[in-house]
């Protein structure tokens, strides 16, 4: 059973830094790609970040570009998400997620693409 559990989230002041984990087990993440999604309360689930299986190419949403960073550490079987510049706007429940059927960036900017999903964990930012 493939499994993912997240850390890292937490309370931070606005252009404040934090960086979530993602632990996979049951599967390497090297043999997927991994996506971070994020919501907030009374809103759609939202893309943010992506990581290829293969090239380990990486595709942001616009607000994450430049401030955010996703990347994968496969010896660790985990995968990050490395926030800077956090504004309020940011506040929201942040979900891991692992896609293994090869799909394009082009789809895996959308939840459904994704066969596996974390807990979420908790990111506030205040003003």
């Amino acid at each position: 059973q493939v499994r993912l559990v997240e850390s890292g989230g937490g309370l931070v002041q606005a252009g404040g830094s934090l960086t979530l984990s993602c632990a996979a087990s049951g599967w390497p993440v090297s043999r997927y790609s991994m996506g971070w999604f994020r919501q907030a309360p009374g809103k759609e689930r939202e893309f943010v970040a992506t990581i290829d299986l293969s090239s380990g190419s990486t595709f942001y949403q616009d607000f994450a570009r430049g401030r955010f960073t996703i990347s994968r550490d496969n010896a660790k079987d985990t995968v990050y998400l490395q926030m800077n510049s956090l504004k309020p706007g940011d506040t929201a429940v942040y979900y891991c997620a692992a896609e293994y059927n090869g799909r394009a960036r082009s789809v895996r900017v959308a939840a459904s693409a994704y066969s596996h999903w974390g807990q979420g964990t908790q990111v506030t930012v205040s003003s």
